[in-house]
């Protein structure tokens, strides 16, 4: 069972894919790079739970 997000995760990782499109994959290590390159998240842990966030959505989707 997965843990529940907080909305705010969940609309800041959605913001990001809207307007980076394309650029996001499955894989965590990625996303990552990506979140800390296109934002200026100071903290590790808001990252990589929109990282992760974002890994799964891509998944599920199929994108």
């Amino acid at each position: 069972m997965g843990s529940v997000k907080p909305n705010y995760i969940k609309n800041f990782a959605d913001d990001l894919m809207k307007t980076h499109q394309g650029v996001f994959n499955n894989d965590f290590e990625h996303n990552k790079d990506m979140v800390s390159e296109y934002t200026d998240i100071k903290y590790k842990t808001i990252r990589n739970r929109v990282a992760g966030y974002i890994s799964r959505r891509v998944q599920t989707r199929g994108e």
